[in-house]
């Protein structure tokens, strides 16, 4: 009971809305709702502001939500490590991956997926601040990121692969037809990028620095999905990474130009909590990773 207690502050942390909390942990308001009171009168303290609906918690419930977290956590990974004694890994691996990698992720997760059938893979498109926060607070099992760009704290680090960038356009369009094109040639077209809040553009924004240029697109989007629809619709074209390129799978009416001049890298990685035990999840993820079962991520 003590267990499930957690768990529902954990899950009314995470929702902020009474309801929406029972809904997660499958029972009805008021369970959850005499589950929290219950846990109050455990621990002799006042973990949640009452009101008519969700307000935050007390000075005290902030301290035991840190606690609920690890023991939920702890107790997930026992669970695991349990299957995992007779040889299978059950349980729910939890990725968060920013959205420049999402095209490239399935060479690292399919995989792993494929060698334990007990586990269920969830994969979150997520900003690096938003993987960070969510191996802090235990709810995330693993990220894949960028390691060296305004890298992430506290925690185990494996390159997977090497981002490089590529110019996109219409198949149409003369440009298409060149084996390569300059990062100044490329600024002066116009552009369609994703949004300055987003990390893949502050890195664009920092290579065209260098070269002294300030981008200047015509048209913003936070999402890949919208910047494929306007290169489509032309006259724009865009700044990618070639993973994400690759992501859109053969027979696209759009062309990948590689960008040179320079010929920017990034390196990507998988990263996890530096914590002892790991969940059994997120060990065997950075095991697979370390002992290069995966496929391409080309």
């Amino acid at each position: 009971m003590f267990v499930r207690q957690m768990n529902y502050l954990v899950a009314l942390a995470r929702e902020k809305h009474f309801a929406r909390a029972a809904d997660a942990c499958n029972v009805s308001q008021p369970t959850l709702s005499a589950g929290l009171r219950k846990l109050e009168e455990e621990l002799g303290l006042p973990l949640v502001v009452r009101g008519h609906r969700f307000i935050g918690f007390t000075e005290q419930g902030e301290r035991v939500l840190g606690w609920a977290r690890q023991i939920v956590a702890d107790y997930d990974s026992l669970r695991q490590e349990k299957a995992d004694a007779v040889g299978r890994i059950s349980g729910t691996l939890r990725v968060g991956a920013i959205p420049s990698v999402t095209a490239a992720a399935p060479a690292l997760l399919a995989p792993f997926r494929t060698r334990h059938p007990g586990v269920k893979v969830q994969m979150f498109s997520l900003s690096s601040a938003l993987i960070q926060r969510g191996l802090d607070e235990l709810e995330l099992d693993a990220g894949i990121t960028y390691l060296e760009n305004e890298p992430l704290s506290r925690v185990r680090r494996l390159d997977l692969y090497t981002e490089r960038y590529v110019f996109v356009t219409r198949a149409a369009e003369k440009i298409a037809r060149r084996r390569s094109i300059g990062w100044a040639q490329a600024a002066a077209e116009p552009l369609c990028l994703l949004t300055p809040d987003m990390q893949n553009r502050r890195i664009i924004d920092q290579v065209l620095a260098g070269l002294g240029i300030a981008s200047q697109p015509e048209i913003e989007t936070n999402s890949f999905m919208g910047i494929w629809a306007f290169v489509r619709r032309g006259p724009w074209g865009s700044i990618v990474p070639s993973a994400s390129f690759t992501g859109l799978g053969e027979g696209s009416d759009l062309v990948a130009v590689p960008l040179v001049e320079p010929e920017h890298v990034q390196p990507v990685g998988l990263v996890v909590s530096d914590r002892d035990p790991l969940p059994p999840v997120a060990a065997a993820l950075l095991r697979a990773a370390r002992a290069g079962t995966m496929g391409s991520f080309d």
